[in-house]
């Protein structure tokens, strides 16, 4: 049988969600208007640097980028610009998004078709944090936009073009969300939209969208209206929001069939013959499906998952249709409303089988992640063998913390592909360590044709204090996303890690450690180790390489102010030495080198050759002048 071909395989490469976003919306729109807020900071950066390098859309009109002085503004700038008929962006999370709530109810009752990117982030409550929450766009499910889920940043890019030809397809505002942190700074392989896709699937802007302000075809918009005429004006909407579920899709259906990548409004996974299946939305789901898969494997559970991708308009129908034979089901979330019947995206599985009139499975609900907590493959594990053994009487639970309702998490099992290799990173920020991991994970996706993703475990510390990066490389897609606990590689940028921790916890044997030190003698590098590690490393067989990255990147760096981050860039020569990929691909020095240069000038280009020699050069000796560190059985 002849296989179909591909008209828009992608292009393959490596970015986080926030830089495949600004791939898709600098070629597709006209403009956008934002306001800094972490962790969407990086997309509206994104953007406003392709305007100050005079980048042009598809259609060949100069982008336009207006930073306001705060969210709020910045939405109802987004309003103007589509009101002018201009395609427009906005980038924003957290309270940003609850403080342009105002706003967007307008926007919505305009019939603006505009969308917003969202690097859900958890709202501050007791205390301010940073990090990965879908508080913020529960805050906003009510204001009639489209929402959709990314759980990875390959759909973070593709979504957004199918959130914007729904959006204007159906006069609609649209949310693409994905998870802050997780997903907005974490880098993975991807195939990106090509320019011909995007303008095959977008039309253009001027002839596509409507001029509100058009002074030759004059009308009044936002206009006040009284007890005769409001409700009619309100109820009317439903002409347009009955349209939206067929044309979402019809574009994914469109997408489908122009790239081979699928998406529906939910994805069912295993669920043809499962007896206990969790729901949810974001990056936790690809986390549940590669456990689901370890299960299958290992034990007789019958497990699936259902991933919802469009939170709005809510799948109802598909989603009882998949979940319908299911025994019992857990609905995992990303936020907690206590004073809630359950919290949101349960209430509305739960309104979802009332409506069906068939047999309701048992509904557990739970949380995880809250704040950016950890959650594990062990954590799903348990959440699949509590509804397995159906004794627990409150509904409620949570995952990952010591709490009265957290189902305890089961023993850590290595759920990784096959021949996957793992690196964690105890480094001191401002070490330039997460641009290291960066370059590290690009250079090795494209030199070795390698899956690879690059977390970082930001906080809200400063420069100085302790923090940790991680990198998995793999022949298969990683699915887990969270901290790393089996690890092939552990390196130590400060020898310190030993008194803060257990960097070698979960380091595999004959597993290799990196320390970064000013000793050059190897008995002394080894008696700088504490005791209980140095038994540690024998019982394992570890392998101790040691390097003074801080005295060659003094050496080296042509500028004061890249010191510090430039011992970072030497590890990478030490990577590609210790690490077997090189060898497995049967690639010489030179190739390997010449890859290298490739990869920093994707990161340095802009900063001038200096840098770019400077940092090949610290690669080059890192990759040289790496030692190892004998020690005695």
């Amino acid at each position: 049988m002849k296989v179909k071909s591909i008209k828009y395989p992608g292009i393959a490469t490596t970015a986080d969600g926030s830089g495949a976003v600004v791939w898709v919306e600098t070629h597709i729109t006209q403009g956008a208007c934002a306001y800094p807020i972490t962790p969407s900071t990086n997309m509206g950066q994104g953007y406003e640097a392709a305007v100050s390098n005079g980048k042009t859309n598809l259609w060949g009109e100069p982008l336009t980028f207006l930073e306001l002085e705060s969210e709020h503004s910045s939405a109802s700038s987004c309003e103007g610009f589509a009101l002018a008929g201009g395609r427009v962006s906005n980038f924003t999370c957290g309270q940003g998004l609850v403080l342009m709530k105002e706003v967007l109810f307008t926007i919505s009752g305009k019939r603006l078709p505009v969308v917003f990117h969202i690097g859900a982030r958890a709202l501050t409550s007791q205390s301010l944090n940073i990090h990965g929450g879908h508080d913020d766009v529960m805050a906003v499910a009510d204001v009639g936009w489209g929402i959709l889920f990314a759980k990875n940043v390959q759909e973070a890019a593709d979504l957004a073009l199918i959130c914007r030809r729904t959006a204007e397809d159906t006069c609609t505002p649209f949310m693409n969300v994905q998870d802050g942190f997780l997903t907005t700074h974490t880098i993975e392989s991807l195939l990106l939209p090509e320019p011909e896709l995007m303008k095959e699937f977008m039309e253009d802007p001027k002839k596509k969208l409507f001029n509100f302000m058009n002074p030759d075809n004059p009308l009044m918009t936002g206009v006040v209206q009284n007890q005769d005429s409001y409700m009619k004006g309100k109820v009317a909407q439903r002409f347009f929001y009955d349209k939206v579920p067929g044309a979402l899709k019809q574009a994914m259906e469109e997408f489908e069939s122009l790239t081979g990548r699928k998406y529906d409004l939910v994805e069912p996974y295993c669920l043809d013959d499962a007896d206990f299946a969790i729901v949810g939305m974001g990056t936790a789901m690809e986390t549940v499906m590669a456990t689901v898969d370890f299960l299958r494997k290992t034990t007789k559970l019958k497990v699936g998952a259902l991933n919802i991708t469009s939170f709005r308009p809510f799948p109802s129908q598909e989603i009882v249709s998949a979940l319908k034979n299911v025994k019992a089901l857990s609905v995992i979330e990303k936020c907690d409303v206590p004073l809630m019947q359950s919290n949101p995206l349960t209430v509305e599985v739960k309104a979802a089988f009332s409506d069906s009139g068939l047999k309701i499975p048992t509904i557990y609900s739970g949380v995880y992640g809250l704040g950016g907590r950890d959650v594990r493959p062990s954590d799903f594990m348990a959440t699949f063998h509590m509804m397995k053994e159906g004794k627990r009487k409150q509904k409620f639970f949570s995952l990952g913390i010591p709490y009265k309702d957290t189902l305890p998490r089961e023993k850590e099992v290595d759920i990784r592909p096959e021949n996957t290799f793992s690196m964690r990173g105890h480094s001191v920020g401002g070490f330039g360590s997460v641009t290291t991991n960066k370059v590290m994970a690009t250079l090795v996706s494209d030199l070795f044709g390698l899956y690879v993703q690059a977390f970082p475990k930001y906080g809200s510390e400063k420069k100085g204090l302790p923090t940790n990066y991680f990198l998995t490389i793999s022949p298969q897609k990683v699915r887990t996303h969270c901290e790393l606990e089996h690890v092939e590689f552990v390196a130590l940028n400060d020898i310190n890690a030993f008194n803060l921790g257990n960097p070698l916890s979960g380091l595999s044997k004959d597993g290799m450690v990196f320390i970064q030190t000013n000793k050059k003698d190897p008995k002394e590098v080894w008696k700088s180790i504490p005791d209980w590690a140095q038994k540690t490393i024998k019982e394992k067989g570890i392998r101790i390489l040691a390097l003074d990255t801080v005295h060659i990147a003094k050496e080296i760096s042509s500028r004061q102010d890249l010191i510090q981050r430039m011992q970072g860039i030497v590890l990478l020569g030490i990577f590609l030495k210790s690490t077997p990929f090189a060898k497995h691909k049967k690639m010489s020095e030179g190739d390997l080198f010449k890859g290298v240069e490739e990869s920093l000038r994707k990161y340095f280009g802009k900063r001038g050759e200096n840098v770019i020699a400077d940092n090949l050069k610290c690669v080059k000796r890192g990759y040289e002048e790496v030692f190892e560190v004998t020690y005695n059985d």
